[in-house]
Order: C-alpha cells, then structure tokens, then sequence
C-alpha cells in the first residue's frame, strides 16, 4: 500500500485574506501547515526603478501608493530624507501638522486592518464600523489636499498648504433629505481644526463599541489566542518592527527611541504585548489607537494657538504662493523652474525612517548631485514580516494562515514595490 505523502495546495491570489496578490503554497499533512513559502510580486510597480527617473517632487505621489492604507506616512519618511540631504529646516507649525496627519494615518490603516482581520477570520460587523470611523479620517484629508486617499501633501520642506479655515458641508439630494444632511454636517460648521477635534472627543467611545464586539468574544479569542506565537528573542531576529515586535513585548518604537518630528514634546505611551501571539498584536494595536487620538488631541490644541508658515521660504524647493507667483516675475520664474527641473540635491546619502502604522518605513537615498534621486531603496515593515509567515504557520490549521495573514497587517503596494 503506498504511503500518504503531503500535498500542496495554492492558497490565493483570490482568497480575501491574501488580499488579492499574495499567492502562498501550502504543504499541508491534512489541515495542518507543514511548510508556508509565499510568492509575491503580483503587484510590482517598479517604484524605486521609476523614482530614478524622476525629479524629486514628481517621485513624491509615488510614496502614496505604496502601503496605500497609510499615505502621508510613506511621504513623510520621504520627505524626511531629501531634507536631510539639503540640510533644511521645517517651520513648527508644519511639523506638528506632519505629526498630526500621521497619527490620523495611523488612525486610518488601523482602523482599516481591524475590520479587515476580523472579517478575515468572519465576523462582518467590526468592517462596517471601522469604515463609518474612516469616512470622518478620510474627509479630512481631502478637506486639507483635495484627495481623499493620494494627498500628495507632505512636501519637501513643510506640507503644502495650512489647514483650511472651513470643512466642506454635505447638501441635500433627492436621496438625502434636509433633516438627515443637517445631522451629518452637525460638526461641519468650524474650521478643519474644529472637526479633527469633535473627532478625538468621540472616538474613544467608538474604540469602546469595537472592544465590545471583538475583545472579550470567545470565538475571537479562539481564532487568536495562541496563533502565530513569536518569541522576543525570534522578533529580535527576524527583523520586526512595529506592532508586531512590541506584541512580542520590547518596547521599542522610533517615536520614543529615536524622536523625529516634535514627538518629544508629546505625551503618548507605548503599548506592549507579553505572549506574542494574534491577540496581543491586536491587543497592542487598539491600545495604540487610543494613543495616537491622544496625540493628535495635543497636535490641534497646540496649531489652534500657533499660526505661522507652513513650509520653507527658500523657493528653489518650494513653491511661492499663487498670489505672488501671479503678480512677480521672479516668482513666476521659481515656480515654473521648480515643476519643470525639480531642484537639485547636494551628492551623497542619507536614511530616513518613521514609526509607521506597521513598522519601520525608511527611504535610503543616494545623490549624485542631480535633480533626480541617484538611487532609492525603500524598507518597508510588511515585507519583513512577510518572510515569517512559514514559521509562524507550521502546525497551525489552514483556518490559522488566515489568521496570521490578518495579524501581519500586509499591504503588497509597498511588499512588492
């Protein structure tokens, strides 16, 4: 009688928890995970190849489409790097709205990953939640650039504009009657300011509602209690960052141990794990939403006191404004050579990295003294953890890697570049 070998099975690319491009082969002994080894590169887009081909300013909406669940993150570190190049300094207002704008993504890729892990492992309400929470978040963000994904507003130097003075209101429509619109601009009559703080005074509670649908659920637990243990000292080894090296229990995130930005004058804890598995990442990551409302609390109650501008006054890196370029030939002259040849930037390299919603983002740049990056080479978080999913699979159940999958908190825009 022959023997019973194990089989392979190809997990994806259509599976919702592959999120649509990872295509991972399974050795299975029946149901159980013998070895893991995903294919990746579905998606290249060959974004570092691209950035060498154009200037700075133009490689910059490149950044927004990596990890596409947190935008001004990946612009952030960017931006961070070419300003390191060029010795520049940011104004303060503008660095604590880069503050503000990242913990808001932050707010958003969360929120995201939440309704998007438990769908993944079936419970539907937690999505539909999560997504009301981000309607507000991405409101905001085209309140202040236009877009409501791809903003584009972190640039070289500062950000591109202030916060405007009014939030965009909802009309009414043959399907919206004049009673239910005025509810939804209920908190839509002051500033952007005033709408990102009536925000943080509510969140908390819908926090709550998620904790109540999800933390202390038995089936939850049982889909991750124990799933995808990593030891600290493996994390350590296996290069983790973010949520999913604090879920280990080391307490280690750029914005504490390596402050950039104005997160030294800020007052936020960082949240840690102790067992390491699925719940305590998910566990670290709600915690880590409460922090980050509490810090952009702190970011609106110091911009509401302090005007001032928003980005350098050297206009051979940024833009002067509409209504000088309008009105000065030497402006006009800034402004069309700026969008025609970009700047150039001195010879040499620099590295940038920030505490990213999933980890380590960091832009390693090299200059060869000319208008466009000589060579960039992005870290990103995802794609580290990515390499541990076959040891944080074997002897899990096929019902597990959808599980684990969720707590990676993957994005493909930026793993596969």
């Amino acid at each position: 009688m022959a023997d019973i070998k194990n089989y392979t099975l190809n997990f994806g690319p259509q599976h919702p928890a592959a999120h649509g491009v990872l295509r991972l082969v399974l050795e299975l002994d029946g149901e159980v995970i013998q070895r893991a080894d995903p294919h990746i590169g579905l998606l290249h887009r060959a974004t570092e190849k691209l950035a060498e081909n154009k200037t700075y300013i133009q490689a910059l909406p490149y950044m927004d489409r990596l990890d596409y669940m947190s935008m001004m993150c990946n612009e952030h570190a960017y931006c961070m790097a070419i300003e390191k190049m060029l010795g520049l300094e940011v104004p303060i207002r503008a660095r604590y709205i880069r503050v503000m704008f990242s913990e808001i993504t932050r707010l958003l890729n969360h929120l995201l990953w939440v309704g998007a892990h438990a769908i993944d492992c079936g419970a539907m309400t937690v999505m539909l939640f999560s997504f009301r929470e981000r309607e507000d978040l991405l409101d905001v963000y085209e309140a202040v650039s236009g877009a409501r994904m791809h903003a584009a507003y972190i640039r070289p130097g500062g950000v591109y504009r202030d916060l405007p003075d009014t939030m965009p209101r909802h009309s009414p429509n043959k399907i919206r009657s004049a009673k239910s619109t005025e509810a939804l601009n209920r908190n839509r009559g002051g500033s952007l300011l005033d709408f990102i703080d009536d925000f943080t005074q509510r969140f908390p509670t819908y926090l709550g509602e998620y904790h109540t649908l999800l933390t202390e659920n038995r089936i939850w637990k049982q889909r991750t209690v124990g799933i995808g243990v990593v030891t600290p000292e493996r994390a350590l080894n296996l290069g983790f960052t973010g949520p999913m090296l604090r879920g280990s229990g080391i307490a280690w995130d750029l914005r504490k141990t390596q402050p950039y930005e104005v997160y030294d004058k800020l007052d936020f804890d960082i949240p840690v794990g102790r067992t390491g598995d699925t719940y305590d990442r998910y566990l670290v990551r709600m915690e880590e939403m409460k922090q980050s409302n509490l810090i952009i609390k702190q970011c609106v109650d110091w911009l509401r006191v302090n005007p001032g501008p928003v980005i350098t006054d050297n206009h051979k890196i940024a833009p002067p404004d509409r209504e000088s370029m309008k009105s000065n030939m030497e402006e006009l002259i800034h402004h069309f050579k700026l969008f025609t040849e970009g700047f150039p930037v001195p010879e040499g390299e620099a590295y940038a990295a920030i505490e990213h919603p999933k980890g380590e983002f960091g832009i390693y740049l090299i200059s060869d003294g000319a208008n466009k990056p000589y060579r960039l080479k992005i870290r990103p978080p995802a794609f580290v953890h990515l390499a541990a999913l076959d040891e944080m699979g074997r002897g899990h159940m096929i019902a597990d890697a959808v599980a684990i999958i969720g707590t990676m908190d993957i994005v493909f825009g930026e793993v596969d570049r």
